[in-house]
């Protein structure tokens, strides 16, 4: 499986200076392996611990932050001499010892001479209980589920990414019932690596459907070990109600649907373990679509989506038989699952601000910040071309840029760019062609 964070990482290793590294992700985006895999192509060694399996070491951290002494522990955990030259250390499941957390800091300030990469459950990392976090000693990476592009690696269609990556718009529409084709599988498979690899290997929707429910049982169980007991419950509420809330026309949530009389202060605990889980993300709308749009926020209204447009068809049992009838997959829900996979897709481009815009009459899918331009997204699930969202917002703010992304073909006209669905995760290098 190839994941393009490896590039990142790469870049990490060559950085001058570089601190350790914290990747951050929900369970199952495939942290571990990505760690690993890392490790084999760019270093003689990979020191792999996992504090999960290794509880004799929390002595090793809790003596002192002395690095040679926790160095040589180490050293005698793996069975080798770790040396800076030629080892990357992994810290795997870190939240299990948030003295090794802490030991980054150390590491950062008195062996930086030594390239350590750490992971672990994202709510044990962001609500450890450590002496201290090492703030502004470490640098991060986030990493999410596979993008459109990835799975089209995954499945051997390497041909048909080199044209999505080339913006081949020409090629694209020869092939382009094949694409969709394989857009629409993505749909249904989602980008979650052990799901990914299961259909690669064996093309069985009914055990693509049984992995993801697996997951999403897993999540749920997760709730129990990481928050307080009194919470668990409303935290189950809001993360089973958050295909619902997409799939109404008016996407933004609402609490009062979830339960008789809630009001957001009532779940914001709940929504802020899900944030920091990795699990939902949150879109917030902007009261005036300006640079830069942070400024802009309203915090009282947002839309929230899954970490995994797969995940969101497992958690609202979209049927298989979908994928037989054209662009059923892509129409259901008031085009949810679309908007769900554009905004997955804006994800794995890194720093991208992503906002929403409504008014009154109106609601746009998506405002995003790109290369010092406020830019208007409006996702259309098929090739129905009609926005009025869109049209409203440029009538009122006259964007030099605007973006209308569904299954028709590629086209520009004065300043509003189409682009098909499979070139989205493509956005940043189409602007800058």
């Amino acid at each position: 499986m190839y994941r393009k964070a490896i590039n990142d990482l790469m870049k990490w290793k060559n950085t001058k200076n570089h601190m350790p590294l914290i990747i951050r992700g929900a369970r199952q985006v495939g942290k571990t392996w990505l760690m690993k895999e890392f490790g084999k192509q760019a270093y003689k060694k990979v020191a792999y611990i996992s504090f999960d399996d290794a509880l004799r070491l929390e002595s090793l951290f809790k003596q002192d932050m002395n690095i040679k002494r926790i160095i040589d522990g180490l050293s005698i955990e793996v069975g080798f001499s770790i040396t800076p030259e030629d080892t990357l250390i992994i810290f795997d499941e870190i939240q299990e010892n948030p003295l090794a957390l802490t030991s980054l800091k150390y590491f950062c300030e008195n062996a930086p001479e030594y390239d350590i990469i750490a992971a672990g459950s994202l709510l044990g990392v962001t609500h450890h209980k450590g002496t201290g976090f090492p703030v502004g000693k470490v640098e991060y990476l986030n990493l999410y589920p596979l993008s459109f592009q990835e799975f089209l690696i995954a499945v051997d269609e390497k041909q048909l990414l080199e044209i999505i990556k080339n913006n081949n718009f020409e090629m694209q529409k020869i092939f382009k019932d094949k694409i969709i084709d394989l857009l629409r599988r993505y749909y249904y498979v989602g980008g979650m690596p052990k799901v990914v690899s299961s259909y690669a290997d064996n093309r069985d929707y009914q055990e693509v459907r049984k992995l993801q429910n697996n997951i999403l049982n897993d999540y749920e169980n997760d709730f129990s070990k990481h928050m307080p007991l009194e919470q668990v419950e409303r935290t189950r509420l809001l993360w089973q109600a958050v295909p619902s809330q997409l799939i109404k026309e008016n996407k933004k949530c609402v609490y009062g649907r979830i339960k008789e009389g809630a009001r957001s202060k009532d779940f914001e605990i709940s929504l802020n373990w899900l944030i920091d889980s990795g699990l939902v993300h949150k879109v917030s709308r902007v009261t005036n679509p300006k640079m830069p749009l942070k400024a802009y926020e309203d915090v009282s209204a947002y839309k929230l989506f899954l970490l995994d447009v797969g995940l969101l068809g497992a958690m609202t049992e979209i049927d298989v038989r979908s994928l037989l009838e054209n662009d059923k997959l892509f129409n259901d829900y008031n085009g949810a699952i679309t908007e769900q996979y554009v905004l997955q897709e804006f994800k794995t481009l890194g720093d991208l601000p992503v906002f929403y815009w409504a008014s009154n009459r109106a609601e746009l899918d998506f405002v995003i910040q790109l290369r010092n331009e406020v830019i208007p997204v409006e996702a259309k699930a098929t090739i129905n071309l009609k926005a009025k969202s869109l049209k409203s917002f440029r009538q009122k703010y006259e964007p030099k840029i605007s973006i209308r992304t569904s299954l028709a073909d590629y086209e520009e006209n004065n300043g509003l760019f189409n682009i098909p669905l499979y070139d989205i995760g493509n956005v940043k290098q189409i602007f800058a062609q």
